[in-house]
């Protein structure tokens, strides 16, 4: 579903395909017809905008300057939600941060939505 534009959360594709055991999750095949009305499901599914993930970030902004320190966001990113492994924060964050390691998190999450 990635590879076609999706970005569904795990919860969400584990309720998709019906909560299946870890075990199914490994050793079973998902053939193109089944596969077709999920994705359907997904794309119908209610997708964030960028002020809806600014608003989200804004909590962290201590000084309301519009910036979030760069710490602090690894940690919300690798402990909060669907939790992100250390390469693909630092995949996500490089380059974002300024000299004094804060990210400007409007700019940040215009860049994370447009790729």
């Amino acid at each position: 579903m990635r590879a076609l534009g999706q970005n569904p959360t795990n919860k969400s594709v584990n309720e998709i395909l019906g909560n299946p055991s870890a075990d199914d999750l490994v050793n079973k095949r998902l053939g193109f017809d089944a596969f077709v009305p999920m994705l359907k499901k997904v794309d119908a599914l209610p997708k964030g905008t960028v002020d809806d993930y600014v608003e989200g970030l804004r909590v962290f902004d201590k000084e309301g300057n519009g910036t979030v320190m760069g710490a602090e966001l690894r940690i919300v990113l690798s402990t909060l939600g669907e939790k992100m492994t250390e390469n693909e924060i630092e995949s996500l964050m490089q380059g974002q941060e300024d000299e004094n390691g804060s990210i400007h998190y409007e700019a940040f999450v215009k860049h994370i939505m447009s790729v």
